[in-house]
């Protein structure tokens, strides 16, 4: 068997020829179409193993690539998950600061829709300061003002300030019997709670306690 190379040098892959006249596996004398046979056989199993080799290297650079790939996806994925936090986060800013300033407002003019309601009350507001108060509180109700506070209702300290105490028959639980200011909110914020007159369920008598304990 010999190896030859190519005439156009030594780049080239070495060819190989297997010229000997000896079968090595079974020791017989090799004809001329047998030795070529060999040959041929010899020629196929090298260029087989270059090919191994190189789709061996093509796998290898496909792999490379696919990480490669794999890696920036994960890369764009994260800073896109990053950029729509950012922007949740700017967003969520920008409504609270712009809160904040409508409800600085709103507290300054708290005073002089007190003086308006007083006037009404009173039977003051009339002519054009009648109008000129309807659309100042027109303008704060679009900012989001609202008043509440009711005769009647259930005294609630997160939302009321009594300001009165007193006891009532009238009463089976503690409630707003007066409205002496009304409160203001923005949405679920209370600007300014309801300042109120509170009356209780009125406390039995020590006669009364003393014939309930003889019965």
């Amino acid at each position: 068997m010999s190896v030859n190379t190519r005439e156009n040098g030594s780049g080239e892959e070495p060819v190989i020829r297997d010229n000997r006249k000896i079968d090595p596996e079974t020791g017989e004398a090799r004809s001329q179409a047998e030795r070529e046979q060999a040959e041929w056989a010899a020629q196929e199993a090298g260029q087989a193993g270059e090919a191994g080799q190189a789709a061996s290297a093509a796998g290898l650079a496909a792999a490379e690539l696919a990480a490669q790939l794999a890696e920036r996806t994960a890369d764009l994925q994260r800073l896109q998950a990053e950029y729509a936090n950012y922007r949740k986060r700017v967003d969520r800013d920008r409504a609270m600061v712009k809160e904040q300033a409508v409800a600085g407002v709103l507290s300054e003019l708290l005073p002089v829709l007190d003086d308006i309601g007083r006037a009404r009350d009173h039977g003051e507001l009339t002519g054009g300061f009648a109008k000129v108060s309807e659309s100042l509180e027109a303008v704060a109700g679009k900012l989001g003002l609202s008043a509440f506070g009711a005769k009647g209702e259930p005294f609630d300290p997160t939302v009321h300030e009594a300001l009165m105490h007193s006891y009532s028959p009238d009463v089976t639980e503690p409630t707003c019997v007066e409205i002496l200011q009304p409160g203001y909110r923005i949405g679920e914020r209370v600007l300014r709670p309801a300042r109120v007159a509170v009356a209780e369920p009125e406390e039995p008598s020590a006669g009364d306690t003393a014939d309930a304990g003889d019965n």
